[in-house]
């Protein structure tokens, strides 16, 4: 699993941000994991001086639906290429009236209503128990706000993002109950990468990029997909610009908790971790076994 390549901040596209302009020196790599293949090869380059890892989440083309992306592999290919902090960026419905399309959200929580989707690295003879209170990194959430800031970027800093099932959108009914919890935008794909860049260590941190309200809204059947390309365009040109910004504002060095989310979390005795899941974690957790 080892690679000479390298980068050190991850950026995952989602739906209308399949690349990544402005990135320099180029170069495609195809990874493999224990966890089979990522969504597509990682674009890795240069941007405003810092070494970027690009993935299209759904690969290029859009092929993948949410419910069918390999996020272990994913995230599980970042690690191999030494990234410590992912940047991702998402399409979403808003369920508040002043959310309104082209807003940048920078969620704080997660809500999980996805049926059967891994979301954990650990299994097959080892547990391990993270904690996940505050899904996202706060080092990463400041840089991103001030980069939405200096990007001229309308965003809204905090909220909880609903991640459901899809591929289908919500009924009339489930989206009133989101907005009567009090939830601030839905979407299909990130509480999962959430959770395992938690446990690989690794800063998280979104920008839910509004394309239009959720069907609650009294406007939403008049909304046409002309509108909603437009906004998934404008939406994919304000990522770069607010990415451009935030390269500026994250820290070389990571001073948050991030790093060491295993350090108190791994249950099961080390000398009964079978040698094939020792193989395939020991990327994650090889630091807490070396004896």
């Amino acid at each position: 699993m080892a690679t000479v390549h390298s980068a050190e901040i991850g950026v995952i596209g989602g739906s209308g941000l399949y690349g990544l302009p402005g990135l320099e020196n180029v170069e495609e790599v195809i990874l493999e994991t224990p966890w089979g293949a990522p969504s597509d090869a990682f674009m890795l380059g240069s941007m405003n001086g810092r070494r970027l890892a690009f993935l299209a989440r759904h690969g290029r083309g859009h092929r993948i639906l949410p419910g069918e992306l390999n996020f272990r592999a994913n995230i599980h290919g970042m690690k191999q290429l030494g990234v410590g902090r992912i940047l991702s960026f998402s399409a979403v419905g808003s369920l508040r009236d002043d959310l309104p399309p082209q807003m940048f959200v920078l969620p704080d929580q997660f809500f999980d209503r996805t049926r059967g989707r891994i979301s954990t690295f650990f299994g097959n003879g080892c547990v391990a128990h993270i904690a996940f209170a505050d899904p996202i990194c706060p080092e990463m959430i400041d840089a991103l706000d001030k980069a939405c800031a200096a990007a001229g970027v309308s965003s809204h800093r905090g909220g909880t993002y609903v991640c459901m099932e899809g591929p289908a959108f919500s009924t009339k009914a489930e989206s009133q109950v989101y907005r009567s919890w009090k939830m601030d935008v839905i979407g299909m794909t990130n509480l999962q990468e959430a959770k395992l860049a938690r446990e690989a260590e690794i800063c998280y941190a979104t920008v839910a990029m509004v394309t239009d309200f959720d069907c609650w809204h009294p406007d939403h059947d008049a909304v046409t997909v002309q509108q909603i390309i437009h906004n998934l365009v404008t939406n994919a040109d304000n990522a770069t610009k607010v990415l451009l910004n935030a390269l500026s504002s994250v820290p070389h060095a990571r001073g948050c908790r991030c790093g060491s989310a295993l350090e108190n979390a791994i249950l099961t005795d080390r000398a009964r971790i079978p040698a094939e899941t020792r193989r395939d974690l020991d990327l994650i957790i090889g630091k807490y076994l070396a004896s």
